[in-house]
């Protein structure tokens, strides 16, 4: 965002160095090579879509080959798992016994908030349970609520705080909603939705109060809370999957075998709308998703379009309204441009986003949106299903344009291969450039007897941003050197935050049916940093939608302040900036959220400033 509170400079408002150009023009370069890559990568979705639903076809897919061509090595910085001695014994319970349902497949997410206020990051776990009339675990699954201490160490708290609650939990959001000063949370769920207000750090289910459960037979994914109104206070948007029952699961019979059954995909349910909720102001929400227009028709079909699994929030064309961004499976991709008047234009095909580089929906999953260049142009990352690279679409001179350059920008083929959920941008080694994580792991776990380049259990893929001056932005991370972040899993939820206070970003992430990772960033680079927590003047207490601008060594960095990112899961409100080689920062600008623009002095770096709006 620029200083007075609308878009950044665009590429034709800046200039950039030769360097720069030569190196963006070589990415370019690198996908004309592959063509022939492309193009039969064309064939194989064209085959994939002729195959009869209840079929799986066990066909290798080659990745790019090497072409020889140079590359820069990420610096050596290591992950170590430290889930048991943390405190954090949580084990996601998906009531799977053998039916095969396809949401026991799914996951659930993970919440990194400061629930009492304290400074530092807890974490919350979401958690299904049982399906009716099937024997449980003798304690009866919940959610999890797990204190931190502020040096990384965890108490569960969940039955004090008030979120020992028993139902099929999916996704979360954080968010003072009614601007009291403490995080309330928001739960999607396979059924009722829930609400819970934090009241000082117990928290209390206000879902039929507040009016947002949603239908009684809805499944509910991914979350978030956003202004989209300028009013002030923070609205709720739901990411809705598909029409999905017990009776229906079982009537398609998936089979991978011919014989044994399997988790289908969503291809045989139909799509539902997704809910956007006004925030009145008075505790309670009103359902304007209809008179929004965020209720979008399949045109050949009349039905729902939307398969939604995640959302993210960002103003795309700087006219300072929040627009929406949503992940749909298996069909396109959304994008909620905010007309600014109460009503979105939804523009996903239109804007470059719908769909892949070869025109086709993908299976997306997570979803996150950023700067990763440190310019003007932003970067929408999806995550896809196996035999599809991740999406990367980086928004071009015109208002609302993109054009996926995952390929030319470094992770189209590593990411090939993996069947990707959760993803997210950060910067894990604090050299002022923003990289790439993605959690995988496949649905089914036997998948490798049908098809011999799948396994159920895959390493997170970690891509390290390289600059703009070399051949591809994005390095995958070797194993080798990401210590046990490489570790296979059943990857789902993934979120980051600031657990031990150390300045570097921690990660969470969830297995499907198992217990999450906990993952500790032990980099020791020495790059300065600075975190920033926003305290907004009005009922959105913690500024979220606001931008933060740190200059520093020459670059402008712009992170904003935006908890829903990746799949199912939210990351922590403070918004940390590493430095690399700079040794101080020259200046340091908000925009928040009513944009208004506050110049703040940064003083010392290596720590915690919180800013208060207007002060």
């Amino acid at each position: 965002m620029a200083s007075d509170g609308k878009r950044p400079p665009r590429d034709d408002d800046l200039v950039p160095s030769d360097d720069a150009v030569i190196g963006r023009a070589f990415r370019w370069s690198l996908v004309a090579i592959v063509v022939i890559a492309v193009i039969s990568f064309v064939a194989w979705r064209l085959a994939r879509q002729d195959t009869p639903e209840n079929q799986v076809v066990a066909k290798e897919i080659e990745t790019i080959p090497d072409l020889g061509l140079p590359s820069t090595e990420a610096p050596a910085v290591r992950f170590t798992d430290v889930t048991e001695q943390a405190g954090i014994d949580f084990v996601h319970h998906d009531g799977a016994r053998g039916d095969k349902l396809l949401p026991e497949t799914m996951g659930s997410g993970v919440a990194f908030l400061d629930y009492d206020g304290d400074g530092d990051q807890d974490l919350l776990f979401v958690n299904a349970t049982s399906w009716p009339g099937d024997p449980g675990p003798a304690s009866a699954p919940t959610q999890a609520l797990y204190r931190n201490d502020g040096a990384g160490r965890f108490e569960n708290v969940t039955t004090e705080a008030g979120l020992d609650a028993t139902f099929y939990g999916v996704g979360v959001a954080v968010g003072d909603y009614d601007g009291d000063g403490d995080a309330d949370v928001f739960i999607t769920a396979l059924g009722p939705n829930r609400l819970f207000r934090n009241d000082g750090g117990r928290f209390r289910d206000v879902t039929a109060a507040a009016g947002v459960a949603g239908a009684d037979g809805e499944w509910s994914a991914g979350a978030g809370f956003l202004d989209y109104d300028n009013d002030g206070d923070l609205d709720l948007f739901v990411c809705n999957y598909i029409r999905w029952s017990r009776e229906i699961d079982l009537e398609l019979n998936f089979t991978l075998n011919g014989r044994d059954r399997a988790y289908g995909p969503p291809t045989n349910y139909e799509g539902v709308y997704p809910y956007l909720y006004r925030n009145d102001g008075d505790g309670v929400f009103t359902d304007v998703s209809a008179e929004a227009g965020v209720q979008v028709d399949n045109p050949l079909t009349g039905m729902p379009m939307a398969k939604s699994l995640a959302a993210h929030f960002a103003d795309v064309d700087g006219d300072g309204f929040t627009d929406i961004f949503v992940a749909n499976d298996t069909v396109q991709n959304s994008l909620f441009h905010n007309l600014g008047d109460g009503r979105f234009e939804e523009v996903g095909a239109s804007s470059g986003l719908g769909f892949d580089s070869a025109g086709s929906a993908t299976g997306a999953m997570g979803i996150d949106a950023a700067h990763y260049r440190n310019d003007a142009q932003l970067g929408v990352g999806i995550a896809n299903f196996a035999n599809e690279m991740s999406s990367l679409y980086v928004s071009q001179r015109g208002d609302l344009q993109f054009t996926d350059e995952s390929m030319g920008e470094g992770i189209g083929a590593p990411s090939r291969l993996h069947l990707s959920f959760g993803l997210f941008f950060f910067d894990y080694d604090l050299d002022g450039r923003l990289d790439l994580l993605q959690a995988n792991g496949h649905l089914e776990d036997e998948i490798h007897r049908f098809q011999a380049s799948q396994h159920y259990e895959q390493p997170v893929q970690l891509f390290w941003n390289a600059g703009p001056d070399a051949r591809a932005c994005f390095v995958e991370v070797p194993a080798e050197s990401a210590g046990d972040l490489a570790r296979p899993i059943v990857g789902r939820g993934a979120a980051y935050g600031d657990l031990d206070g150390d300045g570097d970003l921690d990660v969470a992430i969830t297995q499907a049916g198992g217990r999450p990772l906990v993952l500790r960033n032990d980099q020791d680079l020495g790059h300065p940093w600075l975190r920033v927590r926003l305290i907004g003047a009005g009922s959105n207490r913690d500024a979220i939608g606001a931008w933060i601008e740190v200059e520093a060594g020459g670059i402008t960095q712009r992170r904003q302040v935006m908890p829903t990112r990746s799949y199912l899961s939210q990351v922590e409100q403070p918004v940390t900036f590493g430095l690399g080689t700079a040794t101080g920062i020259d200046g340091l600008r908000v925009v928040w959220p009513d944009g208004s623009t506050q110049e703040v002095e940064p003083g010392e770096v290596n720590r915690e400033i919180e800013i208060h709006q207007g002060l």
